[in-house]
């Protein structure tokens, strides 16, 4: 056993007190009564000897009382096992900077712990020692190795212990017989015995475990869902927030809030279990085009770091429509007239190359298909449009889709041979309600339907999905993909001879779903600060000025590593981005997109290792990896009762 304060035990001169006070009392006298003289000496006698037993067991009561008090103070702790410290004349320590390291553990985060343990252990070593603070390879002597620990923060970017551990391999050489300490709360969704395996096995290493009666409750946003991607204006949106419990407690009515703008959209009550996660869905409606800064915000204590989730919701654009057609095709009538869909239709003798490139979707369904429309409609593609495709009832222009096939990818397909006489029309199977295609299409699933009946002038033996396929199993409308875009296929012209498609019920919705799955959101409603890269669609500039972007937050702005290419914006997210919260991305002095960034959700998981379960992964197979456990057993807390 040890003292933490050993200069507390000057306290035990007020041990004198008590034993004066037993003395001044057996000096006090004491009145007896009694009523015959004869039992004089045998009442003193037992009187006397009932004082002195009295008299002891009070005089130990308060001796023990102050040497119980004063042992509390001294604050004595049992001390860890040796730990094979050598004095090296090079030390390299790893201090974990993650945001799971705020988590509060007697009055201070774990990342002061940590620091505080370290600037503590440099004490022990020669001044001549020099230190290494990784990642950093420079090396220091112990003033400037304290005065770099003080500041060091928390980095909602740090890369995890892994990656440290990682970075630091092989960071002392062989022949200078240093050592290396690692700091960390040692997250079990982090660490693992592979990350001990990256350790260099010349390497004498102490991994310092930082776990000081650590709050074990912890609820977070793991995500925030949208039903639909494509966000209507002054209509309801479905969002499905996640909650998870991270800890090893359960938690019940934490209280969520949900902020669309400034404006609180939504507040309501979730239990969580030990692990586990609960979904919540809660409509929300945006009344206007501009883009809205959103965030949940639990009441979770004492771990706060991860009490926010920041996301964005655009109102989504008018899908663009091209529609190569001629005559008055049924599409006109079904996109036209609806006010999510930018429609336009052009005939084969005027088409603009501009407007296919710029849609979202293109049907096409005219006789034939010439070498620049196929050019452009493979562009189109290749950003990731959607490409709608109804063959030709004619025979004459077969050569010219075939071509199309072709340059899209999807060669597989072939032509059924032209019927002699009247088309033979076969039916189209049911589609189930369970496929994602046709969700909210079926309000109730009528085993009576009739469904349209057609006749393919195409097969294919593999897509990528079979969207509605014929009874005999042959597919009548399915989907491939080509370059970063879609094509979706029909085996059957619309013409009422080779189909009454256009005529049944079902035309409708799918169309509908055939433009919504042709709908790109040109970002994501949030991003991690640990993410490598970043991917966003801008739109293009009106001058000629250099495209640099930059990202801004309040007083803060970074400069990433960036590429401009087909109106994609690709950039890595720079090492100074730590703060979670709304970027805004600028070219020019103008705000092209605002963005959402949020701290890893696995620092969310509180599951760390203890010193005694280190020790068990460690095991035999690692005889140069030891666990410095500094703290020891404390034992001041068992005093408090004794010394009552």
């Amino acid at each position: 056993m040890a003292l933490l304060f050993p200069w507390f035990l000057l306290g035990l001169f007020a041990v004198s007190i008590p034993i004066a006070i037993h003395f001044f009392e057996l000096r006090k006298p004491q009145l007896v009564h009694f009523t015959n003289v004869g039992f004089i000496r045998e009442v003193k006698l037992v009187t006397a000897r009932q004082r002195k037993l009295k008299h002891l067991l009070v005089l130990l009561a308060r001796i023990g009382f102050v040497l119980f008090l004063v042992l509390m103070f001294c604050q004595p702790f049992i001390p860890a096992a040796k730990n094979d410290v050598k004095q090296g004349e090079f030390v390299s320590m790893i201090i974990d900077t993650s945001p799971s390291m705020q988590a509060q553990g007697n009055d201070q985060s774990l990342l002061d712990k940590a620091v505080e343990e370290a600037n503590g252990l440099v004490n022990i070593y020669p001044a001549t020692t020099q230190f290494k603070l990784s990642p950093a390879a420079n090396s220091l002597n112990k003033s400037a190795f304290q005065a770099a620990t003080e500041q060091l923060t928390v980095s909602g970017q740090a890369a995890g212990l892994s990656a440290l551990i990682a970075k630091g391999k092989g960071q002392i050489s062989r022949d200078e017989n240093g050592q290396t300490f690692i700091f960390s709360d040692f997250q079990k969704n982090d660490f693992s015995p592979k990350s001990l395996a990256q350790i260099d096995s010349a390497e004498s290493v102490f991994l310092v475990p930082i776990t000081q009666n650590v709050a074990t409750q912890n609820v977070y946003v793991d995500s925030v869902l949208l039903d639909d991607a494509f966000v209507r204006r002054g209509t309801d949106i479905l969002l499905r927030i996640r909650l998870r419990n991270g800890g090893q407690e359960s938690v019940d009515n934490c209280q969520v809030k949900l902020f669309i703008g400034d404006k609180q959209a939504a507040v309501y009550r979730a239990s969580i279990g030990t692990g586990s996660s609960t979904t919540t869905s809660v409509r929300v409606r945006i009344d206007n085009n501009e883009l809205q800064r959103c965030r949940v915000e639990i009441e979770d204590f004492p771990v706060t770091f991860d009490n926010t989730y920041y996301f964005t919701l655009q109102p989504s654009p008018q899908i663009r429509i091209v529609d190569l057609a001629a005559g008055e095709p049924a599409t006109q009538r079904l996109y036209a007239n609806e006010s999510l869909f930018s429609y336009s239709k052009s005939t084969p003798k005027a088409i603009s190359y501009s407007k296919i490139e710029g849609a979202n979707l293109v049907l096409v369904q005219q006789p034939r298909v010439d070498a620049g429309l196929r050019e452009s409609i493979k562009r189109l593609v290749d950003k990731g449009g959607s490409v709608v495709i109804v063959p030709p009832a004619i025979t004459a222009g077969r050569t010219s889709y075939t071509q199309l096939f072709k340059d899209l990818g999807i060669g597989s397909v072939q032509w059924e041979p032209a019927p002699n006489g009247a088309p033979n029309l076969r039916d189209v199977a049911t589609p189930s309600p369970q496929n994602p295609f046709f969700k909210d299409v079926f309000a109730a699933r009528n085993r009576q339907a009739v469904m349209p009946k057609v006749s393919p002038v195409l097969r294919w033996s593999r897509s990528e999905t079979d969207i509605l396929r014929l009874q005999d199993g042959d597919g009548y409308l399915a989907s491939f993909n080509s370059g970063r875009g879609t094509v979706f296929l029909f085996s059957a012209p619309f013409e009422t001879e080779y189909s009454d498609f256009t005529n049944h019920a079902l035309f409708v919705p799918v169309m509908y779903r055939l433009a919504m799955e042709s709908f790109r959101n040109d970002q994501d409603p949030a991003y991690r600060l640990n993410q490598k890269t970043v991917v966003v669609a801008v739109p293009e500039a009106t001058d000629n000025t250099e495209q640099v972007f930059k990202l801004t937050k309040d007083s803060l702005t970074f400069i990433p590593v960036q590429r401009l290419q087909a109106g994609e914006l690709r950039f890595d997210v720079p090492p100074g981005m730590q703060i979670p919260g709304f970027y805004q991305l600028i070219r020019n002095g103008r705000t092209v997109k605002t963005l959402a960034f949020n701290v890893d959700k696995k620092e969310s998981n509180l599951a760390r290792y203890s010193a005694e379960e280190l020790r068990t992964l460690i095991g035999k197979d690692y005889p140069n990896i030891q666990v410095y456990d500094a703290s020891g057993g404390k034992l001041w807390q068992r005093n408090i009762v004794p010394s009552v």
